[in-house]
């Protein structure tokens, strides 16, 4: 287990007191998870930046975690949170969310800020995200950013392209007809007491649909009950294209200008 504290911050920082944003990683401890931590700490944003990890399977090097609490920033906090077991079914838990079983909500709900944003630990932020999600947000119950597509080294004759057919808001995209359009979790930041009523849907999706769809059923949620986010109209988040991502091949296929001969669903 890592030596540091359930909430590791500098002394001067005041943990009681609410922070500016909180940033919640579910994460296996990919080594991916340093660069997407490291790319909170390079954020632009002016004030306090609460950082919680769950860990929802120990599958790499907890001393990693030890690092990432060495070089915090004195403006930031960072909370870990390892049950030491998995809470979602996909490694034998409870939740029904196989992307991070139940972490998100719960992370949400531990999150001592008002702004929530999420992060993946295989992507990563560009300095400016924070800052201009907040500034989207204003007094909405969320808002979101776009994001790039960054495709796998193998895929050389490709390079990061922003995504203009998925994750580009309400009523838009692949999933305008099916979903009401969506966003990716990477790229939105919730007002977790304005929204509060959408956080438990991390932890369900949608049945019809599959246990990769949680972040689905926010979306749905978000859109029913609050039709008016706030919009960055810019690309901070860069997403690592998975090859075994069911919707991999159709990916490359709109990155390279082709047309697909039909739009699958799957999970991201």
């Amino acid at each position: 287990m890592p030596s540091f504290p359930i909430t590791a911050h500098a002394p001067a920082l005041d943990p009681q007191a609410p922070f500016d944003v909180a940033v919640a990683i579910p994460t296996l401890l990919r080594a991916t998870l340093d660069q997407a931590v490291r790319s909170i700490y390079a954020q632009d944003i002016d004030g306090t930046v609460q950082i919680l990890i769950g860990v929802d399977r120990a599958q790499g090097d907890r001393a990693m975690l030890d690092r990432l609490q060495a070089d915090l920033p004195e403006r930031m906090a960072l909370t870990l949170l390892d049950p030491g077991y998995s809470t979602g079914v996909r490694w034998g838990g409870q939740a029904r969310a196989l992307d991070g079983g139940a972490l998100r909500t719960v992370l949400s709900f531990l999150a001592n800020s008002r702004r929530v944003a999420y992060l993946d630990d295989d992507n990563w932020m560009a300095p400016d995200h924070l800052s201009a999600l907040v500034a989207a947000l204003g007094d909405r119950a969320w808002a979101y950013s776009l994001r790039w597509f960054v495709p796998p080294p193998e895929e050389d004759d490709l390079d990061p392209a922003i995504d203009v057919w998925e994750s580009i808001g309400p009523r838009r995209g692949l999933f305008a007809k099916t979903l009401g359009g969506w966003i990716d979790p990477n790229c939105l930041m919730i007002d977790r007491v304005a929204a509060e009523s959408a956080l438990p849907c991390w932890s369900q999706p949608i049945e019809a649909l599959g246990g990769w769809t949680a972040d689905r059923h926010v979306f749905r949620h978000l859109l029913a009950h609050f039709p008016e986010p706030g919009a960055t109209g810019r690309a901070t988040v860069h997403y690592r294209l998975n090859p075994k991502d069911d919707m991999h091949r159709l990916r490359l296929a709109l990155m390279r200008g082709e047309e697909p001969s039909a739009v699958t669903g799957g999970r991201k």
